[in-house]
């Protein structure tokens, strides 16, 4: 089954949501600030478009979800005011899988508008926001139609198990009992999951560099390690809970000899 017909975060409001788990998410996100002002400045140094298209790439669901767009507004509408410029009409698209919980993003719109009235006054620009559905590993927006992309805890989600993993020619369970790069795993499966990522990356840098105007900005926040090595526990630590529950869940409804099969994506 294709990863993009059934991987979302856990949708509502509930205690498991991921509105409800997404803390860490929304520091980084916080934590990125900085570098998303010097990267809106930058377009608005070199353009003033009266129209400019804003895309947040892997939104998911929750307060997260308009954090960054609400950063973005502030950022543009504070440079506005203080040159005396009326504020540009905002072209905002939301991306996620299809299985994303955008219902509750749209609920949350009407919210979301009368404070920035509040707080901006007559000078709020007009914004418009749609929710776009679909990979960032494939082309998403027309041709030359964005001034910003912004991701941030979304890139390290692979597109699909390496095929080398999955290939008939390949020995069953060459990740025995892992669904994460381990300091059990040989080294076949580091260069498989290496490979898939270049490829999926190459692809989403190309969509992009179609999708963008010349000279705009993009701010990608992804997560990393200080070590070359990707079987430390700082690499691996989440991962390895993950595992966890999976395998016990696994334990419960298929045999021992399947349950090596599966594979992170």
């Amino acid at each position: 089954m294709e990863v993009m017909k059934v991987l979302h975060m856990n949708k509502g409001d509930g205690e498991t949501s991921y509105a409800n788990n997404s803390a860490v998410q929304g520091k980084i996100i916080t934590t990125a600030k900085p570098v998303i002002e010097e990267a809106i400045l930058g377009i608005l140094c070199e353009t003033f478009p009266e129209s400019i298209g804003i895309a947040d790439l892997g939104c998911s669901s929750g307060p997260n979800s308009l954090l960054v767009i609400s950063e973005i507004i502030d950022i543009i509408h504070a440079k506005c005011r203080n040159l005396g410029r009326p504020s540009p009409e905002f072209r905002v698209s939301l991306n996620d899988l299809p299985g994303n919980d955008f219902n509750s993003i749209f609920e949350s719109l009407p919210a979301f508008f009368k404070k920035q009235k509040q707080e901006k006054g007559i000078g709020f620009g007009r914004c418009y926001i749609s929710g776009v559905a679909g990979s960032f590993y494939d082309r998403l927006f027309p041709d030359k139609s964005l001034h910003f992309v912004h991701s941030s805890s979304s890139l390290h989600w692979l597109s699909q198990v390496p095929p080398a993993l999955e290939s008939n020619a390949t020995p069953a369970a060459l990740n025995k009992g892992k669904i994460y790069i381990s300091k059990s795993s040989p080294q076949c499966v580091l260069d498989a999951y290496s490979l898939q990522f270049q490829n999926n990356f190459l692809i989403f840098l190309k969509s992009r560099a179609a999708e963008m105007i010349a000279g705009g900005r993009m701010v990608l926040s992804l997560m990393g390690r200080r070590s070359i090595d990707p079987t430390t526990e700082e690499s691996c630590y989440q991962w390895e809970l993950l595992a966890q529950a999976l395998m016990s869940l696994v334990t419960e409804f298929v045999s021992n000899l399947n349950k090596d099969n599966f594979g992170f994506r």
